[in-house]
């Protein structure tokens, strides 16, 4: 093991429980949709912001090379509406997942969990805390009498030829501990598209209850970099959670599969009952499954 990934793998981050610590909700928990990839979640104390992505309709996101693409959609709430965040979940670099309004919006003190390069390219505009991560490396975050545990996962941004001129890209899991308890795990897919190494985060997460699905059949130059409607499925499939909530898949014009298609696939894999659609300015709500606590 290098010295860098000893130093992650034993950092962890404890969060100030401003009241919320003892008297945290643990029963229910919450998911807004902003809007592409970018969602609150709330539960068990803890407010986690995902890709933040806060440009508006006819607004263009760079996707590296001399790309743009055009913000077909606005989001459901501006960088400023955002309520007190605890830490930000970012998948990878990419205009459309973290542009110019959040680096320009967030507190540069805000914590940022996301890949090493991405790390470093957000030292370099000025965000003081990034925690980055390799693939399988963990960060614990406590809050009050809760411990969170975020894990990143296998994503590949296309095929392994296409990757290699895109960022690099994670998954995550997101382990929620009270005691000894796992009450609830939940799973970003990040922009990826299906291949072997996700068939690892099955085995071992054989229990998974929210997946959060970063679809829409992007493609780059012709070619697809993130899962459409027949991979969207085929994660369903192989992940098995108890519920999947599709995200990002037509905010953007890379985004070429549709939610019509999607639904449709859906159905003719018979997959309606683990699926729940969540609008823009919408919120998911769950509970924690009963004998958990």
């Amino acid at each position: 093991m290098d010295r860098l990934s000893a130093v992650i793998r034993t950092r962890a981050l404890d969060l100030l429980s401003d009241g919320n610590g003892a008297d945290a909700d643990l029963e229910d928990g919450s998911i807004f949709f902003v809007g592409n990839a970018t969602v609150i979640v709330r539960y068990a104390g803890f407010t986690i912001l995902t890709d933040p992505s806060f440009l508006h309709e006819g607004d263009h996101a760079h996707v590296g090379y001399g790309l743009r693409t055009e913000r077909q959609t606005d989001p459901a709430i501006d960088i400023d509406e955002l309520p007190p965040i605890d830490f930000v979940l970012l998948s990878h670099m990419h205009g459309d997942h973290f542009g110019r309004v959040a680096e320009e919006g967030l507190d540069t003190d805000l914590p940022i969990v996301t890949t090493p390069h991405a790390a470093a390219e957000l030292s370099e505009k000025g965000f003081r805390e990034t925690y980055p991560l390799e693939t399988w490396e963990t960060l614990t975050v406590r809050k009050g009498d809760v411990r969170l545990d975020v894990t990143s996962t296998p994503a590949r941004h296309g095929s392994r030829l296409v990757s290699k001129a895109m960022p690099p890209v994670m998954g995550s899991m997101l382990e929620f501990h009270v005691g000894e308890t796992t009450a609830l795990r939940l799973y970003v897919t990040g922009d990826t598209v299906m291949y072997d190494s996700l068939a690892e985060i099955a085995e071992r997460y054989p229990d998974i209850d929210i997946a959060l699905l970063h679809l829409g059949g992007a493609k780059v130059l012709g070619l697809q970099v993130t899962m459409d409607e027949r991979q969207g499925t085929e994660a369903i499939e192989l992940f098995d959670p108890t519920t999947a909530i599709p995200i990002h898949y037509d905010d953007y014009g890379v985004l070429r599969s549709s939610l019509e298609e999607l639904q449709e696939a859906i159905r003719e894999a018979g997959l309606d009952d683990r699926v729940e659609y969540v609008d823009r300015g919408d919120t998911a709500r769950f509970e924690v499954p009963s004998g958990r606590l």
